[in-house]
């Protein structure tokens, strides 16, 4: 039986200090903050969805803030950087604009695209690169406007234990297309406009831990809950061991650990981010899922007070 994800749906990771966060990826990098919530898992931290106009599928990078805790290490058995798609043309702004907020960067080249790799506050690795394909985001902030704004994903490098493995789940289960190899690396491609690249790195970057500045897991997307119940069977009868559904109020999830080691998500695409607030006003409360309500006073007391604000 196979099957084909369109690709990316969400990326998600660990970072520190929540107001540190919402400044770097809203403040900094334009996107929109659609979704303040608490991790379902973890009710005593945050859950910070930021991505385009909506946070669709394909565009939104969440993150579960720990404040204080413990470093992580970018290696083996996670995503070792995500890259966002920008417009043709766009480079130029985005280089001035990261050295106007003092981000260091560099630029680095793979499969002839050249990338502005640069880290978050926490250490999350980053890279912008220029894509035709998807179309623009409409959210406007600080000067950034449709023609430089973040589309959404390009799409992932994976350090896996074994590449070879995750390869082949990603060719021969998840219906992406080996396009490429060059020097340590070997690309797969979804048919879909963003969040379609995977490049699975072939050599060990050394055993990576999880902790602040790391990936937790990357989703990549199901239509619906009857395309991920397909997801589920398929998946286990080739020996992962999938979780049971989980309702994430915005959209509904199974995991597994690939082979290589790397926590996946599979995601469906609805009901999306404004099930429990209008789309003007997403990422402005708190919002927490019926089963947290009772614990508001307490949450509102625990969680840091955070916002949207213009950096000098």
């Amino acid at each position: 039986m196979m099957k084909k994800t369109a690709g990316i749906h969400h990326i998600t990771a660990i970072v520190g200090n929540p107001q540190e966060n919402v400044d770097f990826y809203a403040g900094v990098l334009g996107l929109r903050l659609v979704k303040k919530t608490i991790n379902f898992d973890d009710p005593g931290t945050y859950h910070l969805y930021f991505g385009d106009e909506s946070g669709n599928p394909a565009t939104a990078i969440t993150f579960f803030p720990w404040s204080d805790e413990y470093t992580g290490t970018i290696g083996d058995g996670q995503v070792g950087v995500t890259a966002f798609a920008i417009p043709k043309g766009s480079m130029p702004f985005w280089e001035k604009r990261l050295e106007h907020f003092h981000v260091s960067f560099s630029i680095q080249q793979r499969f002839r695209e050249r990338h502005l790799h640069f880290t978050d506050p926490h250490g999350v690795r980053l890279e912008l690169v220029e894509r035709e394909a998807g179309p623009a985001s409409t959210w406007h902030f600080d000067g950034i406007s449709s023609e430089t704004a973040i589309k959404g994903f390009a799409g992932a490098v994976l350090y896996s234990l074994r590449p070879q493995k995750t390869g082949r789940l990603l060719e021969e289960v998840m219906g992406l297309e080996c396009v490429g190899e060059e020097e340590d690396y070997v690309r797969y491609r979804s048919e879909a406009d963003l969040g379609n690249v995977m490049d699975i790195k072939q050599t060990s970057a050394g055993r990576g831990q999880m902790g602040v500045g790391t990936v937790h897991h990357i989703a990549f997307r199901n239509h619906d809950d009857s395309d991920q119940m397909e997801w589920k069977l398929l998946l286990e009868a080739r020996n992962f061991g999938v979780t049971p559904v989980q309702d994430r109020n915005y959209f509904h999830s199974i995991y597994f650990r690939e082979f290589g080691g790397i926590l996946f998500e599979m995601a469906t695409d609805r009901p999306g981010f404004a099930i429990d607030e209008p789309k003007e006003k997403l990422g402005e409360n708190l919002m927490l899922p019926p089963q947290y309500e009772a614990l508001r006073p307490r949450l509102k007391q625990v969680l840091q007070p955070i916002k949207v604000r213009l950096l000098d």
